[in-house]
């Protein structure tokens, strides 16, 4: 089964990081993702780029673009990992290890579908 790991944070706290620190914190995080890959449990990652660089598209035909996202929150998606695992423990013991190097970050768990015929993710071992 696949799950969304989704990482927020507040971003102002992410740009406030120093060059050194967020290169630690990176190190830590790979150091999961290492793992993950050589369980073959790892599909895409990704760090988002801040908001507000991003646009957001909505409404009927073709839509209208406006500045950025514009959710009530004080975190932000920054970030998210797919993985594989059997069962959604399995995936939450994932986004602990996660969060045990970014202990300040929040980690969401979703299960996804992936429907695209052909997707490059496939499915691991159910063990």
């Amino acid at each position: 089964m696949f799950y969304a790991i989704l990482a927020y944070h507040e971003e102002g706290v992410v740009e406030s990081w120093t060059k050194e620190e967020d290169e630690t914190l990176m190190a830590e995080l790979l150091q999961v993702n290492d793992r993950l890959v050589g369980e073959k449990r790892l599909g895409p990652a990704a760090r988002l780029g801040p908001t507000q660089g991003a646009v957001t598209l909505r409404g009927e035909g073709a839509g209208l673009v406006t500045d950025g996202p514009f959710a009530e929150t004080k975190e932000q998606l920054l970030g998210f990992y797919v993985v594989d695992f059997p069962t959604i423990e399995a995936a939450v013991a994932a986004a602990r290890d996660l969060r045990r190097a970014n202990p300040t970050a929040v980690y969401e768990i979703r299960p996804i579908s992936l429907y695209l015929p052909g997707a490059p993710l496939t499915a691991g071992d159910e063990s």
